[in-house]
């Protein structure tokens, strides 16, 4: 089981996580959504393509972009559609 905690909060947990490029994709029902904000950002991988971010929210204090994932991929990267991965200080265990 792999679980994401931020501030205190498990934001997203399962056993069902793919990982890529050394980064765990958590499904998107394993995700704790009351403390995910929708983001107006957004990246392109050049093989996965464009990602949008969540703003991570907990207790009050905001981690920003610190979630990303693919509403749409690229074919080679269908396996994480909608999947959702952490950084800036969200810690995957």
């Amino acid at each position: 089981m792999k679980s994401a905690s931020w501030n205190g909060a498990v934001i997203a947990a399962s056993d069902q996580c793919i990982v890529v490029e050394g980064n765990q994709y958590f499904p998107p029902n394993a995700a704790n959504r009351e403390y995910l904000r929708a983001s107006s950002t957004q990246t392109v991988c050049p093989w996965k393509g464009t990602a949008s971010y969540f703003d991570v929210v907990v207790n009050g204090e905001t981690n920003k972009d610190a979630a990303w994932y693919y509403p749409a991929t690229k074919s080679a990267a269908d396996n994480i559609k909608g999947y959702i991965a952490f950084w800036k200080g969200v810690t995957v265990t």
